[in-house]
């Protein structure tokens, strides 16, 4: 089993990453745990699949255990699916001893991590990610929130997990689809930070997609791993961290141009890198043949390079105009100079249509 740290001090926690991580759930939780109730949220398909495992776990190691069935789906995102944990929470008598199990993909990871971030003003919360976005991007670093109308993640609050397990036997469950998606932000890493994992994964397309395991082992590593120290050197994104958001200004308006239906979000942000490093070259800071790899590659996972038809770009600008990351009403893009090397701008006017 992997454990990489990430180092916030009084908030550093590590990530456990590895195969029947989660039949090995309730030892690893009584580690840490400051209480003895823990409430398992997850869907309903999650939980069919490890919910009972991980409950079992759990009680065998003495807690109290209570499971919150959430709706599957980005549209499920919102504030009424934090109030339904609330409701449990409440009901069952949880304190603030006591533990939020985020059991499933991001946007689970994402409403649980709220409802801890929130509920008697902050309980704890550990991250169980079952998808290969969730393992190696949105359950890491303490970013948690819902879609609001008008933005995604516009309601949110940055609170770290106490540890982060993940199961690398969850991803042979997962759809093409699924995990093709995140292949989107393992790719991220690849462009924003390390040019050897970029050739990595333009040399292993075959090994990744077939899902060996001693493959997936290494690119939820590395990808953790690179956001661990982007995350422990700027943890509320003030500077450095927003460069984990390369592809994702695009990305987001064009999910809110589609009202989050149609694309998943590693094939909205897939979409979006290729736009970020096409405004790159356009802007004279990379040269093509950048831009020709990042395309040949998301294109060799089979994620989506073009937008689709349907939206146009005033379309995405406007879904950009809502966007959380924009600082003194201006947007910031992250941009690259080349593979492995990116800067992030803020002063580009939001009609950036001529570029792209």
């Amino acid at each position: 089993m992997a454990e990489i740290r990430v180092n916030l001090g009084e908030r550093s926690y590590s990530i456990k990453a590895g195969e029947g991580v989660l039949g090995n759930c309730g030892p690893l939780v009584k580690k840490i745990a400051r209480g003895g109730g823990v409430a398992i949220v997850t869907n309903r398909k999650v939980n069919g699949l490890f919910g009972e495992t991980c409950r079992r776990s759990l009680e065998k190691a003495g807690f109290r255990t209570e499971t919150v069935i959430l709706p599957d789906g980005e549209r499920f995102k919102n504030l009424a699916q934090v109030s339904k944990i609330y409701d449990a929470l409440v009901k069952k008598g949880f304190d603030r001893s006591d533990t939020i199990f985020a059991l499933g993909g991001g946007v689970v990871g994402d409403i649980a991590g709220f409802a801890a971030a929130t509920y008697m003003r902050g309980i704890d919360c550990i991250q169980a990610p079952t998808t290969l976005l969730a393992q190696v991007d949105s359950s890491v670093g303490g970013k948690t929130g819902v879609d609001y109308p008008g933005g995604k993640n516009l309601i949110g609050a940055f609170h770290q997990p106490r540890a982060v397990l993940a199961d690398l036997s969850a991803l042979k469950t997962l759809s093409e689809r699924e995990f093709r998606c995140g292949m989107a932000e393992v790719i991220k890493y690849g462009i924003i930070k390390s040019p050897s994992f970029f050739g990595f994964l333009e040399k292993s397309v075959k090994e990744i997609l077939r899902r060996k395991p001693v493959f997936l082992e290494e690119i939820v590593r590395k990808s953790c791993r690179i956001k661990a120290d982007v995350v422990s050197e700027d943890e509320r994104e003030a500077g450095l961290r927003a460069i984990l958001n390369y592809g994702h200004t695009f990305g987001h308006g064009i999910e809110t141009a589609l009202d989050f239906k149609r694309l998943k979000h590693g094939e909205a942000v897939s979409i979006g890198m290729v736009m970020a490093a096409e405004l790159s070259r356009r802007l004279g800071l990379c040269g093509e043949k950048s831009v020709t790899r990042i395309k040949n590659l998301l294109g060799a996972y089979g994620l989506p390079v073009v937008k689709p038809r349907s939206v146009s770009i005033d379309d995405v600008i406007e879904g950009m105009a809502h966007d959380k990351k924009k600082m003194a009403g201006s947007p910031r893009f992250v941009l690259i100079n080349k593979i492995g090397s990116c800067i992030i701008k803020g002063d580009l006017p939001y009609n950036v249509e001529r570029f792209v």
